[in-house]
C-alpha cells in the first residue's frame, strides 16, 4: 500500500491541500474553521497519514525543532525544566533535540553543530561558563537563544534565572535566625556563572549579618556533584575548620556533606546544620529531610520557552531577562547550634 499523501487527505475531507496543511499543523490549526480542523484530523487519522517534517522543512525553511543544551542530564535538576518547556513547545507545534554536554566545552561546540546542521529554529541553553566564547559567537551570528538557569555576563540574549542571590540570603538568614555565626559554604565551581553569583551572594549575607567572616570557610568544589561537594568538606574537616553549618551551592553538594557525615560520625543536625539549593525530589525521604532554596524548575522551563517562542516569531525584539523569585524549604536539617 502506499503511503497516504496530503492530497489525499485533502481530497476525503473535501477541502484544498493548503487548508489541509494548516488544519495539521498545531501552530496554523487557529487559521482554519474548527470544524474544518476537526474533519481534516479524523480523515487524516483514519488514512493513517503521518506529515513529513522534513518535506515541510524544505517548503517553509522551518524544522519545527528547537534544540535543548544540557550540561549533565543525571542532575536532577535539569528534567523538570525540560519538562516545563515541552509543555509550551507542543502546543506551538515545536519539538525539542536534547544534547547533553557533561560540562565538556568540546563536546558543547560539537553538540551545537550538530543542532544547528538540522537546522532548529532556536536554542534553549542551560549551560553558562563565565567566559563562554561559544555562546559569544552564537549571540553574533544571531542565532535565536534563551539562556536558562545560568546566565553569563556580556551577552545580550533573553533569559530566565532563579534570583539566586537572594535565595542564598534566606539560606544564611535562616541558620543566623537559629543562631549559627560561623557558616561554611561550600561553592559551585567558580567557573560557572551560578557558581560566581551564589558564592559572592554567601559572602555579602554573611557580611550583612555581621556573622563570622572567614574566608576560610568558603570553598569551591570542583563540580556541581555529591561527591565533590564530599571532597570538599573532607578537606574544609581536615583542615580544623569546624563550622556549626553548612550551606551548600546545590542538593547534590548537601548529599556529599551527608556522606561525610556519616563517615566521620558527625550527626546532623546535632553537630552540624546543612541547607541545599533546588530542592529536588526525594529530600523529604533523607534522614534526616533536607532543608534547601526551592527553584520552580519547571516554570523556569515553561517561561523560557516562550521567551524563545516571542524571539522567533519577533527576532528583532529587545531582549527581554526574567529573574524568578525563589523560597525556603525548612526541614530537619537545620537546628540551633549546640
Amino acid at each position: 500500500m502506499q503511503t497516504p499523501t496530503l492530497r489525499d487527505v485533502a481530497e476525503a475531507a473535501g477541502v484544498h491541500a493548503a487548508t489541509a496543511s494548516r488544519a495539521l499543523n498545531p501552530g496554523t490549526r487557529g487559521l482554519v474553521n474548527a470544524e474544518t480542523a476537526k474533519r481534516v484530523i479524523k480523515v487524516a487519522e483514519s488514512l493513517g497519514y503521518r506529515p513529513n517534517p522534513i518535506a515541510r522543512g524544505l517548503k517553509t525553511a522551518k524544522s519545527g525543532t528547537i534544540g535543548l543544551v544540557i550540561p549533565d542530564l543525571t542532575n536532577p535538576l535539569f528534567p523538570p525544566i525540560v519538562r516545563g518547556i515541552e509543555e509550551v513547545l507542543e502546543p506551538a507545534g515545536y519539538g525539542g533535540l536534547i544534547v547533553n554536554t557533561d560540562n565538556d566545552p568540546g563536546r558543547e561546540r560539537t553538540l551545537i553543530e550538530s543542532l544547528r546542521s538540522r537546522q532548529v529554529e532556536g536554542l534553549i541553553v542551560a549551560t553558562a561558563l563565565v567566559e563562554h566564547p561559544l555562546l559569544e559567537q552564537l549571540a553574533r551570528e544571531r542565532v535565536q537563544m534563551v539562556m536558562v538557569n545560568r546566565r553569563p555576563g556580556g551577552i545580550d540574549v533573553p533569559s530566565i534565572t532563579p534570583d539566586d542571590a537572594a535565595g542564598i540570603a534566606l539560606a544564611v538568614e535562616h541558620l543566623a535566625s537559629l543562631g549559627h555565626r560561623r557558616i561554611a559554604h561550600l561553592a559551585g565551581p567558580t567557573s560557572t556563572s551560578t557558581g560566581v553569583t551564589r558564592a559572592r551572594a554567601f559572602r555579602s549575607a554573611v557580611h550583612d549579618l555581621s556573622l563570622d567572616v572567614d574566608p576560610a570557610l568558603v570553598v569551591e568544589c570542583s563540580q556541581w556533584t555529591e561527591d565533590a561537594g564530599a571532597e570538599a568538606l573532607r578537606g574544609l574537616l581536615d583542615a580544623g575548620q569546624r563550622p556549626t553549618a553548612v550551606v551548600a551551592g546545590n542538593d547534590l553538594i548537601a548529599l556529599g556533606c551527608y556522606d561525610v557525615f556519616a563517615e566521620r560520625g558527625i550527626s546532623c543536625p546535632d553537630d552540624v546544620s546543612v541547607v541545599g539549593f533546588n530542592d529536588m525530589p526525594f529530600l523529604d525521604k533523607l534522614r534526616p529531610p533536607l532543608t534547601t532554596v526551592a527553584i520552580p524548575h519547571q516554570q523556569i522551563g515553561a517561561e523560557a520557552a516562550r521567551l524563545l517562542l516571542d524571539a522567533i516569531a519577533e527576532p528583532d525584539r529587545p531582549a527581554r531577562s526574567v529573574l524568578l523569585p525563589l523560597s525556603l524549604v525548612v526541614r530537619g536539617s537545620t537546628a540551633p547550634p549546640r
